[in-house]
């Protein structure tokens, strides 16, 4: 597998090809996606909570104006898939918002999503990057485990959670 990062890795644009499948940068056009996608997927799962709904439906104020990134799967020009890095405080950051579309499930856009969430978080200088999830959910799990994450004291963000986990820059 050989991935390829284009441009300069320390601008405000970040992009990364897989043979067909690239992360690309929020754009406003792409919002309703980020909302489509990650609604789905919590409605399939879970439920849609407040907070959820506000993200979802003001990302560039809940996110983006914060100093976060969001970020888009793209495969053969269409959009698949989304991943949020949220700011909460200095030096810490929220992996968050992370849902592909359901016909495109399984061709590794969920995973490198992720590991470019992990690479972006780094650049715009977190010290920590947290996320939460649910036990339930075992290949997530699992691959935030490979990732690096670890298990740390959960608080109650959103109701849906029963794990918080905790990645390090060092």
């Amino acid at each position: 597998m050989v991935v390829f990062i284009i441009g300069n890795l320390w601008s405000n644009s970040f992009n990364l090809s897989f043979m067909d499948l690239q992360i690309v940068d929020y754009l406003p056009e792409y919002a309703i996606y980020f909302d489509r996608f990650n609604r789905d997927w919590l409605e399939e799962h879970f439920e849609v909570e407040a907070i959820d709904k506000w993200v979802l439906e003001h990302p560039e104020e809940a996110i983006i104006a914060k100093g976060g990134k969001i970020f888009f799967a793209r495969y053969n020009e269409k959009i698949i898939g989304t991943v949020a890095v949220m700011y909460l405080e200095n030096g810490i950051y929220e992996l968050t918002k992370m849902a592909v579309d359901k016909a495109y499930r399984g061709i590794g856009a969920g995973k490198l999503l992720c590991q470019f969430a992990i690479d972006a978080a780094r650049r715009i200088g977190a010290d920590k990057l947290i996320l939460y999830s649910q036990t339930g959910l075992k290949a997530a799990i699992g691959i935030y485990f490979k990732l690096g994450f670890m298990v740390i004291p959960i608080d109650k963000k959103y109701k849906r959670a029963d794990i918080k986990m905790l990645l390090e820059f060092s």
